[in-house]
Order: C-alpha cells, then structure tokens, then sequence
C-alpha cells in the first residue's frame, strides 16, 4: 500500500508538470497590434478558380490561408472531442490538457482570421472562416481514436508550420509562426505524453517526428500536409507549391 501511495504522488505530479507545461506555452496575439502587418499585396491573396474552387494564394497572404485552413481543421476536431463521451468521463488531467488545447487551437483560428481580415481588403480573396470538415472516421467516445488522431494532426501542424516558413515574406509573420509552431510542439509532446503514462519518454520526441541525423524536427510540404488532413477537410481547395510560386 505504501508503494501505491508512492506511485500515486507521483503520477499526480507528472500530471501537474504537464499541465503547467502547456499554460505556460499560451500564446497572447489579440490586442497587441500585430494584425498590422506589411503583407498588403492583394497580388498573394487566395482567389477563385473558374470552377468555383477556392486557392489559398502565395507569398504571406498564401501562407496565411494555409495556416488558417489547417487551424479551423483542430479548433473544429476539439470542439468534436469536447463534445465527445470520451472527454466527459475522462479523469481530471486528461480533461483539463484537452480543454487547453481547444482554447488554444481557438485562439489560433480567431487569430488568423483577424489577421486575414485586416490585411487581405477584398473578401473574395480570403479563405472562408466555415470550412466544412468530417470526423467520421473518428470514435469520440473512445480514448484511443481521439489521442491518436490529435497525435496526428497535432503532428502535422508542427510539420506544415515548419515547411512553410521558408515561404514568409515579412519578418514579423516569421515571428509569429515561430511562436505558433511552439506552441503546437508542446501540444504533440502532451499527448504523446499521457499516451505513454508509464515513462515512455521514446515517443515523447520519436524518431517519426524528429530527424535522426540533425535532431531536427519534421518539415512537410503541403502535398505530405493534406495527405495527413486531407481525409477530414470536406470544403475543396487548391494551392500552389511551393507556396512561394
């Protein structure tokens, strides 16, 4: 029983540390006047198709929508999973992560469609704020499928924020994905966490995230990003790629 006791303090411990580990990372945009931005060129904007197909546009305003696009996706998967049984019979650590990241993955989406908005005049050359996207292949009242899946595009973000960079014009962007692109780590590495209770720490920065001959993390072309997402995202876009074409 004195073992237990043991195990337990430390679980709950574990539990604390990974909870700190993500208020810490929260990401304060609103109001701090950095929607004022220099990529004002409408030549970048996202535009419509002769079909009637949406393309997110290059250069900043490109990077912009795709970013947008891939933020609306995990804003809406958390929502589902906030809404989901699993999440409502989870224990208190599990619920309360989950509930962090949805809070942030909103302030992601809300982030970038102020930014959009404020910087990109004409309405049909932005991307729209109500892509529809479909979680059926998702088991919201089981453990396993919803951590798995937000492993994964959790993942993928980190990957997509990492490959896009090179296509940011103004430094400031650049900026703000470097804190985005943080962000999103610390919530690929808490759930890989309370995927792996036990110590498991291998996965924690696996060699599928991680490059093993530079320690580098992954950086994903758009092409490897949808091919991750593209399963859940309904509403059809195009894009250029490189991006910065």
């Amino acid at each position: 029983m004195k073992k237990k006791k043991g195990n337990e303090v430390k679980t709950q411990a574990v539990g604390r540390n990974r909870r700190n580990f993500l208020k810490v990372s929260g990401l304060a945009l609103a109001g701090s006047g950095l929607l004022l931005a220099s990529c004002d060129n409408d030549d970048d904007a996202g535009y419509m198709n002769p079909n009637g197909i949406f393309d997110l546009g290059s250069g900043d305003v490109g990077v912009l929508n795709y970013a947008y696009a891939l933020e609306q996706l995990e804003a809406a998967f958390y929502t589902s999973v906030l809404d989901g049984s699993y999440w409502a019979g989870a224990d208190a650590e599990e619920k309360a992560i989950l509930e962090d990241l949805y809070n942030h993955e909103v302030n992601h989406r809300d982030w970038f469609r102020a930014a959009i908005g404020a910087n990109v005049t004409n309405p049909a050359q932005r991307l729209p704020d109500n892509l529809e996207f479909d979680f059926s292949s998702v088991d919201f009242s089981s453990r396993t499928s919803v951590l798995q899946t937000a492993m994964a595009l959790e993942d993928t973000g980190v990957g997509a924020y990492n490959g896009a960079g090179i296509y940011i014009q103004t430094p400031l962007y650049l900026t703000l994905a470097g804190k985005i692109v943080s962000v999103e780590a610390r919530h690929a590495a808490a759930i890989r966490s309370i995927m792996n209770p036990d110590g498991d720490f291998k996965a924690f920065a696996g060699d599928d995230i991680v490059t093993v001959d530079t320690g580098l993390d992954v950086a994903y072309t758009p092409e490897k990003v949808f091919e991750n997402a593209g399963p859940f995202i309904v509403t059809p876009f195009t894009y250029k790629n490189p991006m910065g074409s």
